[in-house]
């Protein structure tokens, strides 16, 4: 009996370090999560804040630095250069709760009172208003001044459909492409998405800019560590049949 004893504990060896290695594994993945939640939250309230504090000047482009300037609340003055805007296919919240228009955001370059170029989302006109003719009365002529949301170029998934210049196509807000697609030269690196105009009726309408980052580490950090819980749970009942069961 205690030879066969000693036989199941040896037997309980490597299936032991198999688990504890894999538990070791599941707790960490746990325990990141749980540090990405605390960076996630720090990362949200970080945004908001910028955000919603008083306009400043927008970064010399060779100080631009995403990690840090991005979603920053800025105020610029200048011109547009209605002329050389561009459409980027989009979405945008309708009347109807769950229920999305479609369009285009209208990318318009805006040169500053110092000289430089910078692309600004003056926000969203819908499939019908496409051409600028049919909403002449949202255009911004002469020196003005813009506030909005600083923002970085946008990349192109693999899911989004590639732009094509030529026929003014573009699916996604990429601020060089754009800019060497309209002949700009000295664009800063990043994009000013305008703020809402209170009251506005005309097209397009800005405020369309949605903080919105998902934060389910907390979720993922209960599901590695309850496969943990799991995992030993089975090894517990292997180990306890191995040792119990008749031979």
């Amino acid at each position: 009996m205690t030879a066969i004893r000693v036989g199941a504990w040896r037997g309980l060896i490597a299936p032991g370090i198999a688990s504890l290695v894999a538990l070791a594994i599941l707790v960490n993945l746990g325990v990141w999560q749980v540090e990405r939640k605390t960076w996630k939250e720090g990362l949200i309230a970080r945004i908001v804040s910028q955000s919603r504090a008083e306009p400043v000047a927008p970064p010399p482009p060779d100080q631009w630095d995403p990690a840090t300037g991005e979603f920053r609340h800025v105020r610029l003055s200048g011109h547009f250069l209605n002329d050389r805007e561009t459409l980027v296919h989009g979405l945008a919240p309708g009347e109807t709760p769950g229920r999305a228009l479609q369009g285009y955001y209208v990318i318009t370059p805006f040169v500053r009172d110092d000289g430089t170029t910078v692309l600004v989302n003056r926000g969203f006109a819908p499939t019908e208003l496409k051409r600028q003719e049919d909403r002449r009365d949202g255009l911004v002529e002469g020196p003005t001044t813009v506030t909005g949301i600083l923002r970085a170029s946008e990349p192109r998934t693999m899911f989004v459909p590639a732009p094509d210049p030529v026929r003014g196509e573009w699916f996604n807000r990429d601020v060089p492409g754009i800019a060497a697609a309209r002949h700009l030269t000295d664009v800063a690196p990043y994009l000013v998405e305008a703020d809402a105009t209170s009251g506005q009726t005309s097209w397009p309408r800005g405020g369309q800019l949605r903080v919105d980052l998902p934060n389910n580490h907390l979720q993922y950090a209960f599901t590695w560590f309850g496969i943990a819980a799991c995992l030993v749970g089975v090894f517990f009942v292997f180990a306890w049949r191995r040792l119990h069961d008749p031979v």
